[in-house]
């Protein structure tokens, strides 16, 4: 049995406003702030000396890369995502419709649940946000109202039914 497992795909290449400011910020924040005060101690530590059993200069140094790493994973990422505005064209898009930044309203056996459908990148931000790659996500896409979605999931397979559709920041009613 071989240790090799293929790279993951790259997800979606969109995002929504809030999402690509909250990356941008998090790229200035490593990298403006975060990444000199670590710069600083690790220069600090390297000047008491013996380096091989300094644990001050060893942690941050790794602190040093796993900043890099996300420095330069923010910055491809960034490079190559389409910011779409789900408010900017509201008269080019059929509201009847989900499409990517829509809040959706399902139910599911009696339990009804708002979600907004977002890019991979942000889904994590709320716990009502999925991700389009995800298997409810894809399954969403393109679905008017009133549409069931069958979903395979890891318990087995689920229907739901789309209630009610929303554009903008926050879903009409929380219910």
């Amino acid at each position: 049995m071989s240790r090799y497992r293929p790279p993951t795909p790259p997800g979606s290449k969109y995002i929504t406003p809030e999402g690509a400011r909250r990356l941008k910020d998090e790229l200035d924040r490593l990298w403006h702030d975060e990444r000199p005060r670590v710069t600083a101690a690790v220069a600090e530590a390297a000047a008491q000396g013996d380096r091989s059993e300094n644990a001050e200069y060893t942690y941050g140094k790794k602190r040093l890369h796993e900043i890099d790493r996300r420095v330069r994973f923010l910055r491809k990422r960034l490079e190559g995502m389409t910011i779409v505005d789900p408010d900017a064209a509201p008269g080019r898009r059929d509201p009847t419709r989900i499409y990517f930044g829509a809040w959706v309203k399902i139910e599911n056996d009696g339990t009804v649940c708002w979600y907004r459908l977002v890019g991979p990148d942000e889904f994590d931000l709320a716990e009502d946000y999925i991700s389009m790659d995800s298997p409810l996500g894809r399954s969403l896409l393109g679905k008017r109202l009133d549409d069931d979605v069958s979903v395979i999931l890891p318990g087995g397979a689920t229907t739901y039914t789309v209630v009610a559709i929303s554009y903008g920041l926050k879903p009409p009613e929380r219910s």
